[in-house]
Protein backbone atom coordinates (compact mmCIF):
# COMPACT_ATOMS: atom_id res chain seq x y z
CA UNK A 1 0.00 0.00 0.00
CA UNK A 2 3.40 2.48 0.88
CA UNK A 3 4.95 1.75 -2.29
CA UNK A 4 1.51 2.36 -4.47
CA UNK A 5 1.14 5.45 -2.70
CA UNK A 6 4.61 6.54 -3.42
CA UNK A 7 4.66 5.63 -7.10
CA UNK A 8 1.28 7.83 -7.82
CA UNK A 9 2.81 10.43 -6.00
CA UNK A 10 6.17 9.99 -8.28
CA UNK A 11 4.05 10.31 -11.17
CA UNK A 12 2.24 13.60 -9.98
CA UNK A 13 5.51 15.09 -9.51
CA UNK A 14 7.04 14.59 -13.09
CA UNK A 15 3.65 16.01 -14.55
CA UNK A 16 3.74 18.87 -12.83
CA UNK A 17 7.95 18.94 -13.80
CA UNK A 18 6.69 18.86 -17.25
CA UNK A 19 3.81 21.04 -17.33
CA UNK A 20 6.16 24.11 -15.90
CA UNK A 21 9.00 23.52 -18.08
CA UNK A 22 9.03 26.11 -21.29
CA UNK A 23 7.73 25.79 -24.44
CA UNK A 24 10.02 23.98 -26.99
CA UNK A 25 11.15 26.37 -30.64
CA UNK A 26 9.12 24.10 -32.61
CA UNK A 27 5.57 25.07 -30.42
CA UNK A 28 7.10 28.87 -30.28
CA UNK A 29 6.87 28.57 -34.20
CA UNK A 30 3.49 27.20 -34.71
CA UNK A 31 1.68 30.60 -33.80
CA UNK A 32 3.84 32.47 -36.08
CA UNK A 33 3.51 29.96 -38.93
CA UNK A 34 -0.70 30.40 -38.48
CA UNK A 35 0.30 34.33 -38.52
CA UNK A 36 0.72 35.34 -42.48
CA UNK A 37 -2.68 32.76 -43.13
CA UNK A 38 -4.55 35.22 -40.38
CA UNK A 39 -3.15 38.47 -42.64
CA UNK A 40 -4.32 36.65 -46.01
CA UNK A 41 -7.74 36.90 -44.57
CA UNK A 42 -7.70 40.66 -44.46
CA UNK A 43 -9.23 42.51 -47.45
CA UNK A 44 -7.22 44.38 -50.21
CA UNK A 45 -6.85 48.08 -49.73
CA UNK A 46 -9.41 49.77 -52.29
CA UNK A 47 -7.71 51.03 -55.29
CA UNK A 48 -8.54 54.68 -54.45
CA UNK A 49 -5.64 54.68 -51.28
CA UNK A 50 -3.16 53.11 -53.61
CA UNK A 51 -0.75 55.99 -55.16
CA UNK A 52 -1.61 56.62 -58.47
CA UNK A 53 -4.23 53.97 -58.97
CA UNK A 54 -6.19 54.82 -62.35
CA UNK A 55 -9.62 56.45 -61.95
CA UNK A 56 -12.53 54.39 -62.15
CA UNK A 57 -15.52 55.67 -64.30
CA UNK A 58 -18.50 54.70 -63.16
CA UNK A 59 -20.79 53.04 -65.92
CA UNK A 60 -23.94 54.52 -66.32
CA UNK A 61 -27.10 52.88 -65.10
CA UNK A 62 -30.66 52.01 -66.74
CA UNK A 63 -31.75 52.85 -70.24
CA UNK A 64 -28.82 52.85 -73.15
CA UNK A 65 -27.96 56.89 -74.26
CA UNK A 66 -29.71 56.53 -77.70
CA UNK A 67 -32.53 55.30 -75.65
CA UNK A 68 -32.17 57.99 -73.44
CA UNK A 69 -32.23 61.29 -75.86
CA UNK A 70 -34.93 59.89 -77.97
CA UNK A 71 -37.18 59.55 -74.46
CA UNK A 72 -36.24 63.32 -74.01
CA UNK A 73 -37.30 64.07 -77.64
CA UNK A 74 -40.61 62.13 -77.34
CA UNK A 75 -41.05 64.05 -74.22
CA UNK A 76 -40.92 67.12 -76.02
CA UNK A 77 -42.95 66.08 -79.14
CA UNK A 78 -46.04 64.72 -77.19
CA UNK A 79 -46.69 68.48 -75.67
CA UNK A 80 -46.10 70.29 -79.02
CA UNK A 81 -49.85 71.46 -79.72
CA UNK A 82 -50.98 73.40 -83.17
CA UNK A 83 -52.19 77.33 -81.73
CA UNK A 84 -51.87 75.49 -78.07
CA UNK A 85 -54.90 72.74 -79.30
CA UNK A 86 -54.46 70.49 -81.67
CA UNK A 87 -51.54 68.01 -80.92
CA UNK A 88 -48.43 67.87 -83.37
CA UNK A 89 -47.11 64.55 -81.76
CA UNK A 90 -45.85 62.61 -84.63
CA UNK A 91 -43.58 66.30 -85.89
CA UNK A 92 -39.87 66.24 -85.61
CA UNK A 93 -39.92 70.37 -85.72
CA UNK A 94 -35.86 70.01 -85.42
CA UNK A 95 -36.02 67.98 -88.51
CA UNK A 96 -33.56 65.01 -86.78
CA UNK A 97 -34.16 63.36 -83.69
CA UNK A 98 -32.82 59.39 -82.73
CA UNK A 99 -34.95 56.83 -84.21
CA UNK A 100 -38.04 55.45 -81.62
CA UNK A 101 -37.82 51.62 -80.00
CA UNK A 102 -41.22 49.88 -80.57
CA UNK A 103 -41.87 50.77 -76.62
CA UNK A 104 -41.85 54.55 -77.84
CA UNK A 105 -43.84 54.02 -80.84
CA UNK A 106 -46.58 52.65 -79.04
CA UNK A 107 -46.11 54.95 -76.25
CA UNK A 108 -46.13 57.81 -79.00
CA UNK A 109 -49.61 56.13 -80.32
CA UNK A 110 -51.24 56.09 -76.98
CA UNK A 111 -51.15 59.31 -76.11
CA UNK A 112 -52.23 60.58 -79.85
CA UNK A 113 -55.65 58.51 -79.68
CA UNK A 114 -56.60 59.27 -75.90
CA UNK A 115 -55.64 63.03 -76.28
CA UNK A 116 -58.43 64.96 -75.14
CA UNK A 117 -58.57 67.22 -78.44
CA UNK A 118 -58.77 63.47 -80.51
CA UNK A 119 -62.35 63.15 -78.50
CA UNK A 120 -63.31 66.82 -79.56
CA UNK A 121 -62.36 66.40 -83.43
CA UNK A 122 -63.93 62.83 -83.26
CA UNK A 123 -67.29 64.61 -82.12
CA UNK A 124 -67.00 67.42 -84.58
CA UNK A 125 -66.26 64.66 -87.73
CA UNK A 126 -69.55 62.96 -86.42
CA UNK A 127 -71.58 66.11 -86.46
CA UNK A 128 -70.92 66.89 -90.10
CA UNK A 129 -71.62 63.03 -90.96
CA UNK A 130 -74.95 63.47 -89.49
CA UNK A 131 -75.29 66.99 -91.26
CA UNK A 132 -74.62 65.80 -94.07
CA UNK A 133 -76.71 62.49 -93.79
CA UNK A 134 -73.57 59.90 -94.31
CA UNK A 135 -74.30 56.28 -93.47
CA UNK A 136 -78.08 56.43 -93.80
CA UNK A 137 -78.58 53.56 -92.13
CA UNK A 138 -77.38 54.95 -88.98
CA UNK A 139 -80.41 57.20 -88.66
CA UNK A 140 -80.55 60.29 -86.95
CA UNK A 141 -80.99 61.22 -83.33
CA UNK A 142 -78.75 60.77 -80.42
CA UNK A 143 -78.48 57.06 -81.18
CA UNK A 144 -77.32 57.94 -84.93
CA UNK A 145 -74.93 60.17 -83.76
CA UNK A 146 -73.20 58.07 -80.98
CA UNK A 147 -72.93 55.60 -83.89
CA UNK A 148 -71.33 57.56 -86.18
CA UNK A 149 -69.01 58.77 -83.12
CA UNK A 150 -68.11 55.36 -82.37
CA UNK A 151 -66.89 54.62 -85.88
CA UNK A 152 -64.79 58.10 -86.81
CA UNK A 153 -62.69 56.86 -83.66
CA UNK A 154 -62.56 53.50 -84.28
CA UNK A 155 -61.17 54.67 -87.81
CA UNK A 156 -58.60 56.73 -85.96
CA UNK A 157 -57.88 54.61 -83.76
CA UNK A 158 -57.12 51.33 -86.20
CA UNK A 159 -55.39 53.43 -89.07
CA UNK A 160 -53.00 55.06 -85.83
CA UNK A 161 -52.48 51.70 -84.38
CA UNK A 162 -50.87 49.46 -87.37
CA UNK A 163 -49.68 52.36 -89.19
CA UNK A 164 -47.65 54.70 -86.28
CA UNK A 165 -46.97 51.64 -83.89
CA UNK A 166 -47.52 47.99 -85.12
CA UNK A 167 -46.13 48.56 -88.71
CA UNK A 168 -43.52 50.24 -87.66
CA UNK A 169 -42.14 48.41 -85.25
CA UNK A 170 -42.40 45.24 -86.97
CA UNK A 171 -40.98 47.16 -90.57
CA UNK A 172 -38.34 49.75 -89.24
CA UNK A 173 -39.95 52.58 -89.78
CA UNK A 174 -40.39 55.90 -88.24
CA UNK A 175 -43.85 57.51 -87.97
CA UNK A 176 -42.70 60.74 -87.57
CA UNK A 177 -42.75 63.90 -89.90
CA UNK A 178 -39.24 64.83 -90.38
CA UNK A 179 -39.80 69.00 -90.81
CA UNK A 180 -37.42 70.35 -93.18
CA UNK A 181 -37.84 74.16 -92.55
CA UNK A 182 -35.31 75.65 -94.58
CA UNK A 183 -35.23 75.97 -98.55
CA UNK A 184 -38.09 77.11 -101.36
CA UNK A 185 -41.40 77.25 -101.17
CA UNK A 186 -41.63 74.38 -103.71
CA UNK A 187 -38.96 72.52 -102.35
CA UNK A 188 -40.63 72.56 -99.37
CA UNK A 189 -44.08 71.82 -100.64
CA UNK A 190 -42.60 68.78 -102.53
CA UNK A 191 -41.35 67.25 -99.28
CA UNK A 192 -44.15 67.82 -97.59
CA UNK A 193 -46.51 66.45 -99.95
CA UNK A 194 -44.45 63.25 -100.35
CA UNK A 195 -44.50 62.43 -97.04
CA UNK A 196 -47.52 59.99 -96.86
CA UNK A 197 -45.47 57.80 -99.09
CA UNK A 198 -41.92 58.37 -97.88
CA UNK A 199 -40.92 57.47 -94.53
CA UNK A 200 -37.14 57.48 -92.53
CA UNK A 201 -36.32 54.35 -91.46
CA UNK A 202 -34.80 53.63 -87.93
CA UNK A 203 -31.42 52.93 -89.99
CA UNK A 204 -31.98 57.02 -91.00
CA UNK A 205 -32.51 56.07 -94.67
CA UNK A 206 -35.92 57.45 -96.48
CA UNK A 207 -38.06 53.89 -97.19
CA UNK A 208 -41.42 53.66 -99.14
CA UNK A 209 -43.99 54.30 -96.36
CA UNK A 210 -44.90 50.97 -96.20
CA UNK A 211 -46.25 51.15 -92.44
CA UNK A 212 -48.08 54.38 -93.26
CA UNK A 213 -50.10 53.04 -96.19
CA UNK A 214 -50.21 49.57 -95.06
CA UNK A 215 -51.85 50.93 -91.90
CA UNK A 216 -54.60 53.03 -93.42
CA UNK A 217 -55.48 49.93 -95.89
CA UNK A 218 -55.98 47.23 -92.59
CA UNK A 219 -57.83 50.40 -90.83
CA UNK A 220 -60.11 50.66 -94.11
CA UNK A 221 -60.32 46.87 -93.93
CA UNK A 222 -61.52 46.33 -90.33
CA UNK A 223 -64.09 49.44 -90.89
CA UNK A 224 -66.13 46.81 -92.42
CA UNK A 225 -66.82 45.38 -89.30
CA UNK A 226 -69.16 48.28 -87.79
CA UNK A 227 -70.27 50.26 -91.03
CA UNK A 228 -73.57 49.40 -92.07
CA UNK A 229 -73.86 46.93 -95.13
CA UNK A 230 -74.36 48.81 -98.26
CA UNK A 231 -70.89 50.94 -96.85
CA UNK A 232 -68.93 47.65 -96.89
CA UNK A 233 -66.78 45.93 -99.58
CA UNK A 234 -63.38 45.54 -100.66
CA UNK A 235 -63.82 48.76 -103.31
CA UNK A 236 -65.01 50.86 -99.87
CA UNK A 237 -61.40 49.81 -98.25
CA UNK A 238 -59.18 50.64 -100.68
CA UNK A 239 -61.34 54.05 -100.84
CA UNK A 240 -60.92 54.84 -97.30
CA UNK A 241 -57.86 53.63 -97.05
CA UNK A 242 -56.08 56.12 -99.54
CA UNK A 243 -59.07 58.87 -98.63
CA UNK A 244 -56.90 58.62 -95.33
CA UNK A 245 -53.44 58.34 -97.03
CA UNK A 246 -54.08 62.13 -98.80
CA UNK A 247 -55.49 63.48 -95.97
CA UNK A 248 -52.26 62.62 -94.76
CA UNK A 249 -50.69 65.00 -96.95
CA UNK A 250 -52.75 67.88 -95.86
CA UNK A 251 -51.13 67.26 -92.70
CA UNK A 252 -47.95 66.92 -93.37
CA UNK A 253 -48.51 70.32 -95.00
CA UNK A 254 -49.60 71.92 -92.05
CA UNK A 255 -46.66 70.72 -89.80
CA UNK A 256 -43.92 71.92 -92.51
CA UNK A 257 -45.92 75.63 -92.48
CA UNK A 258 -47.45 75.99 -89.57
CA UNK A 259 -44.47 76.81 -87.21
CA UNK A 260 -43.02 79.07 -89.33
CA UNK A 261 -45.88 80.81 -89.71
CA UNK A 262 -46.88 81.12 -86.12
CA UNK A 263 -43.12 82.93 -86.09
CA UNK A 264 -43.82 84.97 -88.62
CA UNK A 265 -47.19 86.29 -86.66
CA UNK A 266 -45.46 86.53 -83.46
CA UNK A 267 -42.62 89.25 -85.17
CA UNK A 268 -44.98 91.42 -86.44
CA UNK A 269 -47.39 91.25 -83.13
CA UNK A 270 -44.60 92.49 -81.20
CA UNK A 271 -43.42 95.33 -83.36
Amino acid sequence: MLLRCLSVQAAFCAATLVAQQPATPTQQAAPAAQQPAVQAQQPAAPAESLPNAPEQVPQAEGKPVKESESDEELNKEEHQRLLGVLPTFNVVLGGTAPPLTPRQKYSLFFHSVTDPAQFVVTGLDAGIEQAEDQFPAYHYGFTGYLKRYAASYADSFDGNLFGNAILPSLLHQDPRYFRLGHGTFSHRLGYALASTVRAKGDNGHWQFATSNIAGNLIGGAISNAYYPQENRGLGLTFERGFIVTAEGSIGGLLDEFYPGAIAYLKRHHHK
